[in-house]
């Protein structure tokens, strides 16, 4: 695929994964991780997604303001850079197919998870809070899907929905700053000699697809029910999730 192509085709998934972002709060790790990965290999794919987390996040957060809980963000993020730690880590000691494998067996295991879950018990403590940042910040770093994570969560504390898709907005804003950090700090990603276009013009172009789909989403919401967006998030995030699992055992194997 040229460039031209493969640009192409990050955008389409980030304009589709801030859309179903902006109208059920999840949407574009899910959506995009896994298709980075299978374009421009899981580490750097990975990398990439974690950047337009976070703009995404930053954005949206704007828009979601005054029903986000600052208490919830509190609680979740200090535990998410202790989690972001051996999440960069595993990233910088696997190979490209053995990561790749992860990353999509971690989109669909936690996909299997959250459609199948039962009614949980609810959890009134702390402990649930720090350990679903820690969980969160390993697999935004690792695979840059902590969704998952933050719905199990959700359901033990009974968190009201609304408030909830608001205030994943600045965890996945700080998640996404957080896993960029640490992987560069640590060496765990190469952005020299990449495969596919540069960060140089990727990113601008990132940040207006994003704009385009917090735009685009706001107004879907009001024609479009929250169930529908995340059934189609959840379809797509399957199929690339396979795609990368299916692309790391080539690797593998061959």
């Amino acid at each position: 695929m040229t460039v031209l192509g493969m640009t192409a085709v990050i955008a389409a998934a980030v304009l589709l994964g801030t859309i179903l972002q902006r109208v059920s709060g999840t949407g574009v790790g899910l959506v995009v991780a896994p298709v980075l990965s299978i374009l421009l290999g899981p580490a750097f794919g990975v990398l990439v997604t974690n950047m337009t987390t976070f703009v995404s996040g930053c954005l949206i957060m704007i828009a979601v303001w005054s029903q986000v809980s600052w208490r919830h963000y509190w609680l979740i993020m200090p535990a998410s850079v202790l989690g972001a730690i051996p999440g960069a880590w595993v990233v910088g000691q696997l190979s490209a197919g053995w990561l790749s494998i992860i990353v999509g067996a971690i989109v669909v295991f936690a996909l299997l998870v959250t459609v199948a879950l039962p009614r949980l018990p609810h959890l009134t403590g702390r402990g649930a809070g720090i350990l679903a940042g820690m969980l969160g910040g390993f697999f935004n770093t690792a695979s840059g899907v902590a969704a998952p994570v933050m719905v199990i969560y959700s359901r033990l504390s009974r968190w009201d929905q609304r408030s909830f898709a608001a205030t994943l907005q600045p965890i996945f804003m700080t998640m996404g700053a957080v896993s960029v950090i640490t992987k560069l700090l640590m060496g765990s990603v190469d952005v020299n000699g990449q495969a596919g276009p540069p960060l140089s013009w990727l990113f601008p172009i990132i940040v207006a697809t994003v704009i385009l789909g917090i735009l685009l989403g706001t107004q879907l919401a009001k024609r479009v029910s929250v169930a529908a967006t995340r059934t189609l998030a959840m379809a797509l995030a399957g199929l690339g999730g396979t795609g990368a699992i299916i692309r790391g055992a080539l690797e593998v194997l061959g």
